[in-house]
């Protein structure tokens, strides 16, 4: 049974649950000491082309796929064949595996990795060197690698970290500093950044700064600022929508600021499998409510074939502000 993400993970000063915590974090010191371990004995294969990686500091979601996306867009048109290594989260292939779409489901490679086929050549591999490989192998010029910022196995020629910037509400992306389980953090704020070349700040569209506090935490590195925008407006009437993300109160709260007439959401736990008992049932409350069914784009190619008519997806892209900062970086990596 999956879980849907602790919100008080995220609360800056102290949590509502401090027993929780507190019976968590000798767990939490155990994961820091095993992760810091792994992170120091590892030997990076080399494949023999730039490896851009697209990682974060926290579990849960921080928006790490829309960014994704958006660097095979502005790598295509500079470097030609671009292809995205990702674990597959959710999916039962070990690899290294090209996912071809018409032959894989989510069930397969995850939901992520099916989702980015529509931009680029995916590769599915829990034995990321191993992936890396095959994708050199096959063609590749550039490698994009979806997660792996805490992954020793491949050098990596840029290391981007994406956090979320959105800090309202009480919620902070590093809630107090706690390591998982008893925070949100993979490992120590510290720890992570010195690996990172930039920071990704991705920010939701109806923000218009981000938190000063929060820029200056991670000022040690370059601050690149993106904006999660929707591609299209939602569709009109009532909508009941639901998402497994790793945040799903995010999309809720980006589809009201979008103007959604949103009779009701339904969060979901991260990766969530989407079996017909759970589908008639969001299908039945929709109906009582007079509303259509909306979702994300990662939860809408988990969906059966037969439902995917009956529901809209809803798409999100990453947009960079500072264009001429983003471009020296990736310009250094595929010059390396």
């Amino acid at each position: 049974m999956k879980l849907a993400t602790p919100r008080w993970w995220y609360v800056r000063h102290g949590a509502p649950m401090p027993l929780t915590r507190a019976l968590l974090t000798p767990i939490s010191w155990v994961w820091a000491f095993v992760t810091a371990r792994r992170i120091a004995a590892g030997r990076p294969v080399d494949p023999g082309v730039p490896v851009i990686c697209v990682g974060n500091l926290t579990v849960g979601g921080t928006g790490k796929t829309p960014v994704v996306r958006a660097l095979v867009r502005r790598l295509g048109a500079a470097s030609g064949n671009i292809q995205i290594l990702t674990r597959g989260y959710g999916g039962r292939m070990r690899g290294p595996l090209l996912v071809a779409p018409s032959l894989r489901t989510t069930d397969d490679v995850g939901d992520e990795a099916l989702m980015l086929t529509a931009d680029a050549p995916v590769w599915v591999a829990r034995d990321r060197a191993a992936g890396a490989l095959a994708a050199a192998a096959g063609g590749a010029l550039v490698i994009v690698m979806d997660d792996g910022h805490q992954n020793p196995a491949v050098k990596k020629t840029l290391s981007l970290v994406v956090v979320d910037g959105e800090t309202r509400d009480g919620e902070w992306p590093f809630g107090d500093g706690a390591v998982f389980p008893a925070g949100p953090m993979r490992e120590p704020l510290a720890l992570g950044l010195a690996r990172a070349d930039a920071v990704v700040l991705l920010m939701p569209a109806d923000l218009e700064a981000p938190d000063p506090t929060l820029v200056a935490l991670l000022s040690s590195k370059p601050v690149l600022i993106a904006r999660l925008v929707p591609s299209k407006p939602p569709p009109p009437g009532p909508q009941l929508a639901f998402a497994g993300i790793g945040k799903p109160w995010k999309m809720e709260r980006a589809l009201r600021a979008a103007g959604c007439d949103l009779a009701d959401f339904a969060p979901l736990a991260d990766h969530v499998r989407y079996d017909e008992r759970l589908l008639r049932f969001l299908a039945h409350r929709a109906e009582t409510l007079g509303a259509g069914l909306l979702t994300s784009e990662k939860d809408w190619v988990k969906l059966p074939p037969a439902w995917r008519g009956r529901v809209t997806a809803w798409p999100v892209e990453a947009r960079f502000e500072d264009g001429a900062t983003l471009e020296g970086l990736l310009a250094a990596a595929l010059n390396s």
